[in-house]
C-alpha cells in the first residue's frame, strides 16, 4: 500500500481542490474491521467547506481514489492505498442509489469516530441524534484505534482477530464536509 502517511497527505491536498479544509484530524492506526488477514489500516478525517453538491463530491471523491493509485474495481473491504468516503453532509439525510449520507456505517466504525471526534466531538448525527463523541463512547475498544506517531509510515503486524475506518455539514450557502482518508 506504499507510504501510508503520504498517501494521507496526497489525500488531503486533493480534497484542497474541492473547497477549504476547516479542520484535519491527526492520523490514526486502525486494526482492520471486516478482515483480519491484512494490515492496520491509517486513517484521518477532514472537514471540508464546499459549494458541491453530495452526489458530485462524492463521484469526484471516487475520482480521485483511483488518480491516486486505488483500483477501480477491487475487493470488497481489501487492502487500498486510499478510501475516501462521504461521511456527513451538515444535518443532510440523504438516500438515493449513489449517495447515502450520514454513512451508513459511520457509528460503528471506532476508525472513522476516533478521528471525527477529535477534531468535532460535538458535531451531532442527524439521524441519531448523538454527537461523535457519543457515539465513539458508545463503540468502546472492540478494536483498536491507535493515535499515530512519527513512524506511523511503516506496516504494522497484520490483526490476529476481527477488527476494527467521513464527512459532510451544511449550511446555508457553503457546505462543510467531513470527508475521511485512509
Amino acid at each position: 500500500m506504499g507510504d501510508r502517511a503520504e498517501n494521507l497527505r496526497r489525500a488531503t491536498a486533493e480534497l484542497r481542490k474541492k473547497g477549504r479544509l476547516v479542520a484535519v484530524s491527526s492520523a490514526y492506526e486502525t486494526e482492520p474491521m471486516y478482515r483480519a488477514d491484512q494490515a492496520w489500516f491509517l486513517n484521518s478525517v477532514a472537514v471540508l467547506e464546499t459549494g458541491e453538491e453530495p452526489g458530485d463530491l462524492l463521484r469526484w471523491m471516487k475520482e480521485t481514489e483511483v488518480r491516486l493509485g486505488r483500483p477501480e474495481r477491487g475487493e470488497r473491504n481489501a487492502p487500498r492505498k486510499i478510501d475516501l468516503d462521504l461521511l456527513l453532509y451538515g444535518d443532510a439525510v440523504l438516500s438515493t442509489e449513489d449517495v447515502q449520507v450520514p454513512h451508513p456505517r459511520i457509528a460503528e466504525r471506532a476508525f472513522v469516530l476516533a478521528p471525527l471526534a477529535e477534531i468535532r466531538p460535538g458535531m451531532l448525527h442527524p439521524v441519531i441524534r448523538k454527537t461523535a463523541a457519543e457515539l465513539l463512547e458508545q463503540v468502546g475498544d472492540r478494536y483498536k484505534v491507535v493515535k499515530a506517531g512519527p513512524s506511523s509510515s511503516r506496516p504494522r503486524p497484520r490483526a490476529r482477530h476481527g477488527a476494527s475506518p467521513r464527512r459532510r455539514a451544511s449550511s446555508p450557502g457553503k457546505r462543510r464536509s467531513s470527508p475521511r482518508r485512509r
